[in-house]
């Protein structure tokens, strides 16, 4: 169809070319034979002198300007920016490309055009649509509706598991994070040589001694995480049930009840497999950068444009029994060969048997819950006044907080 709606078919063409080439004849008549008014012949035979052959075909129906169609200068800045994320191994979806552009524009950034408008999600889309910058999927199936959940607070849940990345001389080793349910703040991500109960506990105990204890832990049934459902309990499960924390597992053949840990997953996996990984120490401190720029510098949608890290911070934090009166502090330490640590300058004896090994130390005002990676050690209460010695209990159980 021409722009005005009128079909440009054989007849007309023929009448129209037959004229050009200099054939007379009465064109009133030929064009009510025909069935097209002279108004249309009279415009084909002008588009025909100007444009050849190409006058005969549909014209375009775009605008001839377009103000809502970002400039070049934008659009090279849109691509430019998808290039670096990407690059960098970070998503570069429209989304995070529209925040980055934000960042620049508050920053001046002379990249950006001065006085140019920050485009929307749907138009940065076009945008890398038409310049060869998105990669078209088949259509997925609608998958089954499943039930949502979000902690209300920070703290109020963690979620835990681990992933396998391989090193460069092909070794493979195991990730193990940790995720805030409220913000996706990343709260741990520990490289370790396999997903152990030991090293999951000291993964668990850095995480507590910087952020505190939350309220639920919910994991999947690895048994370096949990053993209810084969009829015992982790050493994780035994620990944090004494520092009154709730212990909650997936159902089986369900991970996506863990999906928030399992997406973040998928973003550190895309953002190491640009990089090269020498060693397991050399993965431990790339995911130290890594977790500070996801949790301070990549903006969401779904948690209202803030950083995970802001998001975080806004709290009130949740814990173990709700708001602490008191704060709750965690330190790890090696028991001496005579089977004592030291606490606040007095001797606390737990037993020669956990000589030379590493227990984790959970204080919250003069109640001490002492752990190690296989579970319980002890708990006490400090005297006052202070003395030199104290004796611990190894076999007392706190009972665990509801």
């Amino acid at each position: 169809m021409a722009k005005d709606g009128v079909a440009v078919g054989p007849e007309l063409a023929a009448l129209v070319t037959r004229f050009v080439g200099g054939e007379r004849f009465n064109i009133r008549e030929a064009c009510a034979e025909i069935g097209v008014s002279t108004t249309t012949f009279y415009k084909y035979r002008h588009r025909f002198d100007e444009l050849g052959v190409d006058g005969l075909f549909p014209m375009s129906r775009a605008p001839l300007v377009s103000p809502t169609r970002v400039s070049t200068a934008v659009e090279e800045v849109i691509v430019r920016v998808r290039k670096e994320m990407t690059g960098d191994g970070w998503d570069a979806g429209a989304e995070q490309i529209r925040f980055r552009l934000e960042a620049l524009v508050e920053a001046a950034d002379p990249q950006w055009p001065v006085g140019a408008d920050i485009p929307s999600r749907a138009t940065i889309n076009r945008v890398l649509k038409r310049r060869g910058q998105l990669i078209a999927v088949p259509q997925r199936k609608p998958k089954r509706a499943t039930r949502r959940f979000e902690a209300a607070q920070p703290n109020t849940r963690w979620q835990m598991d681990g992933f396998a990345v391989t090193l460069d001389d092909g070794t493979d080793v195991v990730v193990l994070h940790i995720v805030d349910d409220h913000s996706r703040y990343d709260i741990g991500l520990r490289a370790a040589h396999s997903e152990n109960a030991a090293d999951v506990w000291t993964t668990v105990a850095a995480a507590a001694k910087t952020y505190g204890l939350p309220r639920e832990f919910l994991t999947d049934n690895g048994t370096a995480f949990s053993g209810r459902r084969r009829g015992w309990l982790s050493a994780l499960e035994e620990n944090l049930t004494i520092l009154g924390v709730k212990t909650i597992t997936s159902s089986v053949g369900h991970p996506q009840t863990c999906g928030k840990c399992e997406r973040a997953h998928q973003t550190v996996l895309k953002w190491l497999a640009v990089r090269s990984i020498t060693s397991i120490d050399h993965l431990n401190k790339l995911l130290v950068t890594y977790r500070h720029h996801q949790n301070n510098d990549r903006r969401r949608t779904h948690l209202g444009g803030l950083t995970p890290g802001q998001r975080y911070r806004l709290g009130p934090k949740d814990g173990p029994a709700g708001d602490l009166a008191l704060p709750m502090t965690v330190r790890s330490a090696v028991v001496a060969a005579n089977g004592a640590i030291t606490v606040d300058k007095t001797s606390i004896g737990i037993g020669r048997r956990y000589a030379g090994t590493t227990i984790t130390l959970f204080r919250q005002g003069n109640i001490i819950t002492i752990v190690n990676d296989r579970g319980h050690v002890a708990d006490l209460t400090l005297t006052t006044p202070r003395s030199r010695y104290q004796s611990a209990n190894p076999t007392a159980r706190l009972t665990a907080k509801s």
